[in-house]
This record gives C-alpha cells, structure tokens and sequence, in this order.
C-alpha cells in the first residue's frame, strides 16, 4: 500500500496565497490585534509568527503587551475598547495569561464576531447548529486539509481522540456537518483500539507523545496527527525514531524531537497521514488570518 504524506506547509501557502488576492480585492484593509501578555517563549514566537503572516497577506496587525501585572477588570476594559474600535476587526488574546487573570471572562469578553479564535460560546453555539460563524482555527485547518487533500468525509467512519473545547470537539462538529459519522474518543474510553480500527479517518489530539500505535489503526485508514510533543528522553527516541536517521542527528544535535500522538511506526499502515511538524501545526496561522478576512467581511455585510 502507498502511503501519501498530506503536506500541510504546502497547503497553508495554497491558502495565504488565495487571501492575498482576496485581502487585494476587498478595497479596505482588515484589521487583528493581538495581546500578548508575559514573556512566555512559544507565545512571543506564535505572536511574531501571526504578525508576519499579517504583513504577508496586507493584514493590519498591531500587538499591544500590556504590563504583566494588568488585572482582570483592566484587560476586559481594553478589550471592551477594541470591541468599540471600528477598524479593529479581530481580536485575539494570546494564551496562556497570568494565573491571576480570569481566562474564561476575558475570551467571554471578546465580541463574537471580532472572535478570530472562535471560542467565544456564540460562536461555539453556532458551529453546533450548522450556522456561518468563526471557527476555531486548528479544527478548520484539519478540515481544509481533508478537503483540499480530496479525502472523502460523507458516509466516512470518524474517531476523534481528544474532547478539548479547543480541538476535539469542534473538529467533531466539523466532521459530523460534513457528513462523516463520528465517534469522540478520551482518555477514559474503554477498549479504544476497537474504536480507533474502525476509523477510516482519525484524528488525534490527546497530547501524548506516539499514542497511537500501528496496532490501534485500521489499513488504509487516513492519521490526521494534531498533536505537538517534545521528546528528550533518550530511550523513547529510539523506541519511536531508531531507524530515522535524520531524527536520529537532529536529537543527537538539540537533545530533543518533536512529533505528534501517532507513533510514526503506524504511518505506514495508512493510506495517507500528516506528518509533525509539516501537517496540521502549519495550517493553524493560515486558517487565523483566514478568520480575519472573514471577520472583516461579516462585519462589514451586517452593516
């Protein structure tokens, strides 16, 4: 059987290069802001990652860094500002924030439809009914790949592994409206490898370093791997890339690799599968600027 990578950097260029020619053509500029609260070394790379996307594709961007010690009430008042902000027409607040803020209310306190994230309960709710709204990014871009990739989900066999508000869920509602028949998976499933063989298409996103063994997936089956692992130990490296060599040197050089849920061993019994990194990470900014455009549209239709 031929295994087919579905190479998600290469679609996340396809996408970027069509907002492009849409941002061109709209006749006003969209508009994101980010906060970005903290020192936290991943955020400050993901935030710089946004703002070049956004220069990229001819997207307003401004990152504004409040003091670390803003309280709740001060951040839901910026926030309350940029909702009033006409040429705002996105907003997204860079997790994670300091332990003293409340989380929850400061994304409650985001205008639905400047919710470039799409986790504001509006828009959840409307993802659950069929209704047009902003998604959250990660699940659209799993979609897309499945789409632009020409992987079938109508009458398909779907298991979720992961129940995350941010992935496994919406990505279950994603798949169900296109028609596949989908199977939510957790942690505390019992017998899940008889799940998981029945998948035609399984997606995973449990945060576990080569959950998914070759012995869990059913042959042919299309792996979409959402997860994202730093493995430093030497013995899991092996266990998981000893026949890699190029893993091999790049452990051997930074002490640590990355790879996502699926054991790599398992890739071969599929019929194509995403590789990590390369696969769904990449699609990730792509589908965020994709919600400012589309966030910019809505707003501007309602009006």
């Amino acid at each position: 059987m031929s295994t087919r990578i579905l190479d998600g950097t290469a679609i996340a260029a396809e996408i970027k290069a069509e907002l492009k020619s849409q941002v061109e053509a709209l006749g006003y500029t969209p508009g994101l802001t980010v906060i970005l609260i903290g020192e936290d070394p991943a955020s400050a790379i993901y935030v710089r990652n946004k703002v070049k996307a956004c220069e990229e594709l001819g997207i307003r961007s401004v990152e504004l860094r409040p003091e670390p010690t803003i309280t709740t009430e001060e951040l839901l008042a910026m926030i309350g500002e940029l909702n009033e902000d006409d040429s705002v027409d996105g907003i997204l607040v860079q997790l994670p924030l300091p332990k003293h803020v409340d989380t929850k209310k400061v994304l409650d306190a985001v205008a639905p439809e400047k919710d470039v994230d799409g986790f504001h309960p509006v828009n959840v709710g409307r993802l659950s009914t069929g209704q047009d709204c902003l998604t959250p990014c990660t699940p659209t871009g799993v979609i897309e790949i499945l789409k632009r990739s020409g992987i079938a989900t109508e009458g398909a066999e779907a298991v979720v592994i992961g129940r995350s508000d941010i992935v496994g869920k919406p990505v279950a509602m994603m798949l169900t409206a296109a028609n596949a028949t989908v199977t939510i998976c957790h942690g505390r499933t019992k017998n899940l490898a008889e799940h998981t063989r029945r998948a035609d298409i399984l997606v995973v996103a449990i945060g576990k370093a080569g959950f998914v063994t070759a012995d869990m997936v059913k042959p042919g089956a299309v792996l979409i791997d959402v997860g994202i692992n730093r493995v430093s130990d030497a013995a899991e490296v092996n266990r998981f890339f000893g026949d890699d060599a190029k893993r091999m040197e790049t452990f051997a050089k930074r002490g640590s690799v990355v790879m996502g849920d699926i054991a790599p061993q398992a890739f071969s019994v599929s019929s194509a599968y995403t590789p990590v990194p390369g696969g769904v990470g990449a699609l990730t900014i792509a589908m965020l600027m994709h919600n400012t455009v589309k966030a910019a549209k809505l707003r501007r239709a309602a009006k």
